[in-house]
């Protein structure tokens, strides 16, 4: 099938297919027509980008995703295999929620913090907050 046909299939923008292809995870059929060049794309290309697109809801990066797929061509990706990995990425979700609720606190107390220095009757010129921080560097 031609790329047209694919985009369709996937719900994938041309261009994440070629980006994709470009980046080792897909490969177009060898055979390229002799009056054209138009690449023509096999029912496991269909199939793979369906399970890059499934990958993805998982948070899996490209990277992790290419990783997973060499597992799968080498017939290795058990379900052990894939445990650990959903594993991992739910550990490193967990870290960055718990580095997200840090920064929001510490945006909080600098919001509170602004709120003391900016007076509700300076309404001309910069904010105090922002030149005092650039006053002081």
């Amino acid at each position: 099938m031609l790329i047209g046909e694919l985009s369709r299939r996937t719900n994938l923008s041309r261009d994440t297919i070629r980006y994709y292809e470009k980046r080792g995870l897909i490969k177009a059929d060898p055979s390229i027509s002799e009056f054209n060049n138009y690449k023509q794309y096999s029912g496991a290309v269909l199939r793979r980008l369906l399970l890059i697109k499934e990958s993805k809801t998982y948070g899996f990066s490209l990277k992790e995703i290419g990783e997973l797929l060499e597992l799968i061509d080498m017939d290795e990706a058990n379900c052990q295999v894939f445990e650990e990995k959903v594993r991992i990425k739910l550990l490193e979700i967990e870290r960055q929620i718990q580095a997200l609720r840090k920064m929001q606190q510490q945006i909080f107390q600098k919001a509170e913090r602004a709120k003391l220095i900016c007076q509700p009757q300076i309404m001309n010129g910069n904010c105090p907050v922002l030149t005092s921080v650039s006053n002081s560097h």
